[in-house]
């Protein structure tokens, strides 16, 4: 039986502490989210939740087991620090969707904003339409798919994180730069576009174009050492 909880009636409150009681296998219906902030975060159990509405900040922030699926938008900080489950939302995400995630499925059915995916740590990510500028800022691991396309600077500073475009990318931030689609590649996206399904659907793998770390950034190099006593002391050796 699907629990129903009525945000115009009970508090955020109220309902964030049942998910976390919850036990494996039980559904909850949320209707009237009104942009709430915080709707269901931190999950545990292996439970399905759908927002009928929708959230502000940090819907299902910490999310470690389970599903949420939000029948609307999602405003900044979607899924953040995401460890595993899924969470998908059939509308746009505004900024830093599925930031610092360590694993699981973020799934925005429309576009996201600036920071998609920053700092992930090993979440996937698929977007149906673009995303905003610096996307993967710092992505350290995971994948990330656009099926649409992608703002200034993608990819800034990325380590090992892979990232997936469909379509046009405006610049690459430092450090970032197109990398050969090979079939390892291709059978990695098609795993994370099927997982991610209904969005996606349709996509052809072959048509993306993949980018990644050019891994210039990793290591100091000794010749810098004399610039920088120079700018530290203002003295030219």
């Amino acid at each position: 039986m699907k629990r129903r909880f009525d945000l115009a009636e009970v508090s955020r409150r109220e309902l964030n502490q049942a998910l976390h009681d919850a036990s494996d296998g039980e559904s909850f219906e949320v209707a009237n989210p009104r942009g709430a902030h915080a709707v269901a975060c931190g999950i545990t159990a292996d439970i399905d939740v759908v927002v009928r509405g929708s959230v502000g900040y940090y819907c299902a922030g910490m999310h470690q087991r389970g599903r949420v699926l939000v029948e609307g938008n999602a405003s900044t900080g979607l899924a953040e620090n995401i460890m595993s489950g899924r969470v998908h939302i059939t509308g746009n995400a505004t900024m830093s969707a599925g930031a610092t995630g360590c694993g699981g499925l973020v799934v925005v059915g429309g576009n996201a904003g600036a920071r998609c995916g920053i700092s992930m740590k090993g979440v996937g990510i698929v977007v149906g339409g673009s995303v905003g500028h610096m996307s993967a800022f710092m992505a350290q691991a995971g994948n990330l798919a656009v099926c649409g396309d992608a703002a200034a600077d993608l990819g800034d500073s990325i380590y090992e994180a892979q990232i997936f475009v469909r379509g046009d990318v405006e610049s690459l931030g430092a450090d970032c730069i197109e990398k050969e689609m090979r079939p390892e590649h291709i059978g990695t996206l098609s795993r994370l576009l099927a997982a991610a399904s209904p969005v996606g659907d349709g996509a052809d793998p072959g048509d993306f174009r993949r980018y990644g770390s050019a891994r210039r950034l990793y290591n100091f190099t000794i010749d810098d050492v004399d610039a920088l006593e120079a700018e530290r002391t203002g003295v030219v050796r």
